[in-house]
């Protein structure tokens, strides 16, 4: 006797069949290809604090002023490719005498960079123009998937790398994220010519004094998933001494503490929070749906193909093969009604 299968069962078994092999295909073909550093960004941070820094008006040191430093990041898309990502950043450091400032050239302090990374890994990529040339693991974001384990950071300023510590977690705006901190010691870090006086040596007209940088502490708080920083606060101390001296002669920034303004921290969120969830939609939540219901609809398909079968050979009933009169019964289909014409 053969039998088939009715439509709905077939449609259902190959749908949960196909949902079988979409839901790991999401899971390690998808996301590991969507985690990749953006490139079309366009993202500005602003940190805020109070500090002292070198008046050139004044010509002296001020103390317990308001300081911003404003930070841009624009990707460069016609130099970024599916390897790696290429930013431009512009940074600019003011008191409010500066603010706010129409052209970044009467700050305080501008700088302009260009950093091209890894866009898996967040390792640089020695192309493409970088300027300046670095090493380490995070420094305008971590890598994806964030560790609990210390990283190397990119510290400009002295041109090396500094650890950085896991602390623990800690919240944002109620967003939780992986918090590191990290200190930097004084350190040589060039000499610029200055008139000596500024260095403790008034009888000499200009000396070659030397630059010292130090940090009173780095903390920044990431995403774990995507690693984008949520929260960043530096303490940065940039002095100036004689040749040779160990001593500082004049600061020319010092603050103990600048931090992400509340409104930049919202934003930070905001976008580690997106980008975060549609992670977690292709890498988790979909694969575990899709192979859920897939796996469902495989059983209900599988049990309406067994279940659901019909006989082509038909049902007991009047018109189906089992009615038929056996040949040796008296009242077969060759009785004489059936075989003599009507007006017999």
């Amino acid at each position: 006797m053969r039998r088939t299968a009715s439509p709905l069962s077939l449609i259902l078994l190959g749908l949960g069949v196909f949902l079988l092999v979409l839901a790991p295909m999401l899971a390690w073909y998808v996301e590991p290809r969507a985690k990749r550093t953006p490139v079309d960004v366009d993202i500005t941070t602003v940190f805020k604090g109070k500090g002292s820094y070198f008046d050139t008006e004044k010509i002296k040191t001020v103390h317990d002023k308001n300081l911003t430093i404003t930070r841009q990041v624009r990707g460069d898309v016609d130099d970024s490719n599916d390897d790696h990502a290429v930013w431009d950043v512009s940074t600019s450091v003011d008191p409010d005498s500066s603010l706010p400032a129409a052209d970044p050239h009467d700050s305080l302090q501008w700088t302009t960079e260009r950093w091209v990374t890894d866009r898996k890994t967040n390792r640089p990529v020695h192309c493409c123009d970088e300027k300046p040339y670095f090493e380490g693991e995070a420094y305008l974001k971590f890598p994806f998937d964030v560790q609990k384990r210390s990283y190397t950071w990119w510290d400009n300023t002295l041109g090396a790398t500094v650890p950085l510590t896991f602390r623990g977690t800690k919240k944002i705006q109620g967003y939780e994220g992986y918090r590191f901190t990290a200190k930097v010691k004084p350190a040589k870090t060039g000499t610029r010519l200055v008139p000596g006086r500024l260095v403790g040596r008034p009888k000499q007209s200009n000396v070659l004094a030397e630059e010292w940088y130090a940090n009173h502490g780095v903390e920044l708080v990431a995403d774990k998933r995507t690693g984008r920083i949520i929260y960043a606060a530096i303490g940065p101390r940039k002095t100036l001494r004689a040749p040779g001296s160990d001593k500082d002669a004049t600061v020319l920034l010092d603050s103990e503490r600048i931090a992400f303004t509340p409104k930049t921290q919202k934003a930070q969120v905001k976008l580690a929070d997106d980008d975060s969830s549609r992670l977690e939609l292709v890498g988790e939540t979909l694969p575990v749906g899709t192979g859920a219901l897939g796996g469902l609809l495989v059983i209900v398909g599988g049990v309406l193909v067994v279940r659901g079968r019909r006989s082509d050979s038909g049902a007991q009933g009047p018109d189906g093969p089992g009615s038929a009169a056996e040949p040796d019964r008296p009242n077969g289909d060759t009785s004489p009604t059936t075989l003599q014409p009507s007006t017999m």
